[in-house]
């Protein structure tokens, strides 16, 4: 009988090989000596190999001694082989006991402040009122109250209008946005003429002062007068300010041109990675990547206090697109890019997509048909006779 206590392993798994010239009596054996088995396989006629709790190790040798079985540990695993590899190690033991309660201790604190600002109010500004509130990096993380906090910073700033202070891992981040001043109203009065901001076709005019000199059905270019700032009648006009509101067809057009062959990139399932702690701006690495990878990808990790960088390995291969791919892929992003540039009171009649191969590359053309006001206010220049009369005066 063995020294060594396994009863106290309860955890660990072996994987055990046998070989004998009876491998099905040897394993009835065990079953009626209560060892639990797993996953029983047959390699050959005269070898077997089966998981089992490490526990049951003195009553399979026992067994394997008195029926002539050779017995071999293919595999282990689980908690109980590391307590036993390291029982004698003490002190490297309390040394990782004793390095995870000061990474412990560590995280307990905030070790950065992060601001983010608008236009008016700059993080140099919240950090001295941070401090001044006895906030700053080396605080515990126990003695912030980030409700509190985001009451105060508003407080003591009136051109803020809404504060989020949030703690996340050893770093405090602080959003702020500002207060933002309604625009002032302007009224013009001045003589003044309505003309197209852009090319179209006139569908329908609303005047609400001023003479319309075009209408449906005209095809007018950026800069033709519409509606000319003038009333009364002939012989006895004079100037207004022009006010309208003309529904023209318009066109937009946006382009793009694809290459047809590009350079894949994909993983290999090869990676590497870096672990580490960071302690006033220093590093401090528990696993240092080797990263022996001529192309990758890296992945940067900070969701505590241990941070992780990982390396995957990525191969490069030259493929060629689909071209049926390559036109519902960007013209719904050229779509989208003009979408964003329309008013909200633009109305869409009509989307043209078209697609060419142009010697190595797909060129992709999206129009939109739209109906919009083209109407602008432009003021009316005095007349020659006008500023003569006004200089004499």
């Amino acid at each position: 009988m063995s020294k060594f206590n396994f009863e106290k392993y309860r955890r660990g798994i072996i994987t055990v090989e046998i070989q004998t010239m009876t491998p099905e009596k040897f394993i009835n054996l065990l079953w009626k000596s209560d060892v639990s088995l797993g996953n029983v396989k047959r390699k050959n006629i005269t070898t077997m190999c089966f998981n089992t709790n490490l526990k049951y190790y003195d009553k399979i040798s026992d067994i394997a001694k008195r029926t002539d079985t050779k017995i071999k540990i293919v595999s282990r695993r689980g908690l109980s082989f590391f307590i036993i590899k390291n029982r004698k190690r003490k002190t490297l033991l309390g040394g990782m006991i004793i390095f995870g309660l000061i990474i412990y201790y560590l995280s307990t604190f905030i070790w950065n402040i992060n601001i983010i600002t608008e236009n008016n109010v700059t993080p140099y500004e919240i950090r001295s009122q941070l401090k001044a509130l006895g906030i700053g990096p080396g605080i515990s993380k126990s003695k912030i109250d980030v409700y509190d906090l985001e009451e105060k910073v508003i407080k003591n700033n009136s051109d803020i209008m809404w504060v989020r202070a949030r703690i996340e891992g050893a770093k405090l981040n602080i959003s702020i946005a500002e207060r933002q001043e309604p625009p002032g109203f302007i009224i013009d009065n001045s003589p003044c003429n309505v003309v197209a901001k852009k090319d179209g076709e006139i569908i329908r005019l609303y005047s609400a002062a001023g003479t319309a000199i075009v209408k449906g059905g005209d095809v007018v270019k950026k800069g033709d007068v519409l509606v000319k700032g003038e009333q009364g009648k002939e012989g006895g006009t004079y100037q207004v300010h022009a006010e309208a509101e003309v529904i023209a067809r318009t066109f937009y057009e946006e382009k793009i041109q694809v290459p047809i062959r590009y350079v894949s990139r994909e993983r290999t399932g090869k990676k590497d990675e870096n672990l580490y702690v960071e302690i006033l701006g220093k590093k401090l690495y528990l696993k240092k990547a080797k990263n022996n990878f001529k192309v990758y990808d890296k992945m940067f990790i900070d969701r505590s206090f241990i941070k992780k960088e990982t390396y995957f390995e990525v191969e490069e291969k030259l493929k060629k697109r689909d071209k049926k791919e390559v036109e519902e892929k960007n013209a719904n992003e050229l779509f989208s890019n003009i979408i964003v540039k329309l008013d909200k009171s633009v109305k869409i009649i009509d989307k043209i997509v078209d697609s060419t191969q142009k010697d190595d590359k797909f060129e992709i053309r999206v129009v939109l048909v739209v109906e919009e006001n083209i109407a602008e206010t432009q003021l009316i220049q005095p007349s020659t006779d006008e500023n003569i009369e006004k200089s004499k005066m």
